[in-house]
């Protein structure tokens, strides 16, 4: 009784869904995808570098910013938006410039707060 009602069944079933088989999909990038990807990698290991140095972190933490939530902010940026500050970064001076590179990120910040992404200016 127990093979008829149950076992019959429960194996029929079992049998039918393992018939079931998604098809994989692939497909080949192309090499513009690729290049797009290692160039804002590229970009990115750039800003970052930019504001890894030691007095634009100090002015960041007199602003109020916290460096790893800058790092983590400049992996949310869009690539245009990541291009335009790395051209900005680009164009300031060698040295002395930290007081720019400052502006820069509190005006990036302040975009990123006004389009809703961030929410770092209620603390002040």
């Amino acid at each position: 009784m127990f093979r008829k009602y149950i076992a019959t069944p429960l194996l029929a079933g079992t049998l039918a869904a393992s018939m079931i088989v998604n098809p994989a999909t692939a497909s080949v990038i192309s090499t513009q995808q690729a290049l797009s990807a290692d160039m804002r990698a590229s970009t990115e290991a750039d800003v970052r570098a930019s504001l890894a140095r030691d007095d634009v972190r100090q002015a960041m933490q007199q602003l109020g910013v916290d460096p790893t939530d800058a790092d983590t902010r400049i992996a949310s940026l869009s690539d245009a938006e990541l291009v335009r500050m790395q051209g900005e970064l680009d164009r300031l001076p060698a040295g002395g410039g930290a007081l720019a590179v400052i502006g820069v990120v509190f005006v990036v910040l302040l975009i990123l707060e006004l389009v809703g992404v961030t929410n770092i200016f209620n603390r002040i």
